[in-house]
């Protein structure tokens, strides 16, 4: 049997108006951040949303967990949409969604001290109401991320970069969620730091059965922590595969030129390697090109096609969801990402 979603997101859409004018303003346009994204999320694991800044993955987060508020589509937790929910309606489900925000240093509230970072999640839920037992639960939660329960009384500016986005991590846990969105949680972060933070969190969804759904750029980092892969590309998907087969066979033009990007530590794998770069600028969301969009960059563009007639997700070879009219054959995959080969 196929596990069971427990996120569906259905042609999920955000624009972001574009006013003119200072004491009449009016709407001149829109920022198409997200514009018909659909997935499914499975019980207990890790999809990944990769894409270059500026793709919507940010958004997308943001929608899921209902911080922003969609423009149309829906988003189904357990079968109920939340997308049209009232703040009242949503606060009893937002124990079970919890964010992990990207930058450590802004999203801590500097005057106020760890322990009270951490417990005000039961306190906006009314759960743990005594001082003594609040207390021993935050350092708990402290101690299971990997923080010295003795600094419950620290401020933010006193830990390092690493120990902040734990303190994050433990403010996301508090009120054992059974979804938690990672938006960039490592990016900010020095390398070494970065793999302490990703162990940590696959630690946590082994102990605590979370689902994740992992926002990020660095594709080395998605596929250590995802089980499947969402590549974005101006507000919309344009593939979607388990990890280990989108990155020995991606099928779109454009997740193949970002694994291309990717070092490979072989001197001879990198000596065959053929890099493939992207023509021109990433095209304004506000003025999205037609039809395809990823047509004005793209290696293998047919005009009369890929500019008149928009690609749907279909399944291509290997099993591999992808929005191309002409996906990348293996031999072109060989030469791109050769470590598919090897």
């Amino acid at each position: 049997m196929a596990p069971e979603p427990i996120i569906q997101v259905k042609d999920l859409v955000k624009h972001f108006p574009i006013k003119s004018g200072v004491i009449i303003s009016r709407q001149v346009g829109a920022v198409r951040a997200v514009d018909g994204v659909s997935f499914d999320v499975n019980a207990g694991e890790t999809l990944g949303i990769v894409g270059e800044s500026g793709c919507g993955k940010s958004t997308t987060a943001r929608l899921i967990t209902r911080l922003l508020e969609p423009t149309s589509g829906s988003i189904l937790y357990e079968g109920q949409d939340i997308a049209g929910m009232s703040r009242k309606q949503l606060k009893p489900l937002r124990r079970d969604m919890q964010m992990i925000f990207q930058d450590p240093y802004s999203s801590l509230n500097p005057r106020k001290t760890v322990g009270s970072i951490i417990a005000e999640p039961f306190v906006v839920h009314g759960i743990e109401p005594d001082d003594g037992q609040r207390k021993k639960r935050v350092q708990e939660l402290m101690d299971q991320v990997g923080l010295n329960p003795e600094h419950y009384n620290r401020l933010p500016h006193e830990f390092s970069g690493g120990q902040r986005q734990r303190i994050g991590v433990a403010r996301a846990i508090a009120l054992k969620p059974k979804v938690v969105v990672a938006d960039e949680p490592v990016s900010a972060l020095d390398v070494s730091i970065q793999a302490q933070i990703l162990n940590l969190l696959r630690e946590l969804q082994h102990d605590l059965g979370l689902t994740i759904i992992f926002i990020a750029h660095d594709l080395s980092v998605v596929r250590h922590m995802c089980d499947r892969i969402a590549v974005m590309y101006l507000g919309k998907i344009v593939e979607l595969a388990g990890a280990d087969e989108l990155y020995a066979h991606p099928r779109h033009p454009y997740t193949g030129a970002l694994l291309s990007a990717v070092p490979v530590p072989d001197p001879v794998l990198a000596a065959a390697k053929k890099r493939q770069i992207l023509g021109g600028d990433v095209p304004s969301p506000a003025n999205p090109p037609s039809a395809c969009r990823f047509h004005t960059r793209c290696p293998k563009v047919v005009l009369g096609t890929c500019d008149v007639d928009p690609p749907a997700l279909e399944v291509k070879e290997g099993g591999n969801v992808a929005a191309c009219h002409f996906p990348l054959t293996d031999s072109e995959i060989a030469l791109q990402v050769p470590t598919a080969a090897a």
